[in-house]
């Protein structure tokens, strides 16, 4: 979208289009009425990437008419966030499609990005992936080159230690962690960059469906952590791709 307007502005400098008609176009561009969804066109203008789709809820058919719209208007790598494998295989018998299962995360007509910087997903556990995978691919397509550092929780503590050249380096690191929720605070205490925890779901009955690991991710004695949502992969991988993009790049 970006490239549209720049396109639109580059005809009326060279005199192909009537600054009229130019208006008009940006006019037509902000979003589109679906009826059940308004698409948003200028996402990608106000923040550099186009709207992501939240798939839970949404039936396939109104999916895939969010995504023909967007295709209309030349967006590419959409993010279509938490659906099943059958809304995935719908879509991709109507368009180009990548799909994960492990994180229900589906990127439509995708492309090519280049990766900058450095951003590194640790995991408590294996069971803790699904999340961790949300977070590594939302922030691998907006452009991030990431490290996966999986089951390196602190009940093996020398599992984490053995990585720590990945970490030093790193721009910002994603911790995903469920039942108590700790490695977040150990990561925090060993890096130099900002820290993402993710608590998640994963624990017996006294995690309350990862409130433990939530409430000790906020009450974290190690300066530098913030946290998103409880199995919010997606919100943590597209801040660290805001992060990592803020860092000076070359």
């Amino acid at each position: 979208m970006a490239n549209n307007i720049l396109s639109v502005l580059q005809e009326v400098q060279a005199g192909t289009l009537t600054p009229e008609d130019a208006l008009l176009q940006l006019k037509l561009a902000p979003y589109e009425d679906l009826g059940y969804a308004k698409v948003d066109y200028h996402r990608a203008v106000r923040q550099g990437v186009p709207e992501v789709i939240y798939g839970q809820s949404k039936t396939p058919e109104q999916i895939a008419g969010i995504l023909e719209a967007m295709a209309r208007r030349d967006c590419a790598n959409i993010l279509v966030t938490r659906i099943p494998q059958e809304t995935a295989d719908f879509l991709a018998e109507r368009f180009p499609l990548r799909y994960e299962p492990l994180s229900r995360l589906a990127v439509a007509l995708p492309k090519a990005v280049e990766g900058r910087g450095s951003v590194v997903v640790a995991t408590g556990g294996t069971s803790d992936m699904g999340v961790a995978e949300e977070a590594a691919i939302t922030a691998e397509t907006l452009g991030n080159r990431v490290t996966r550092l999986y089951d390196v929780g602190v009940a093996g503590l020398h599992r984490l230690l053995s990585n720590l050249e990945p970490l030093m380096t790193a721009r910002v690191v994603i911790a995903v962690a469920g039942m108590e929720g700790a490695l977040a605070s150990v990561i925090g205490g060993l890096v130099d960059c900002p820290v993402i925890a993710v608590p998640t779901s994963v624990g017996y009955g006294a995690s309350f469906g990862g409130m433990s690991a939530l409430l000790s991710m906020l009450n974290s004695c190690a300066s530098g952590v913030s946290v998103v949502n409880i199995d919010n992969g997606f919100g943590a991988g597209f801040l660290a791709s805001r992060i990592n993009q803020m860092e000076g790049l070359e």
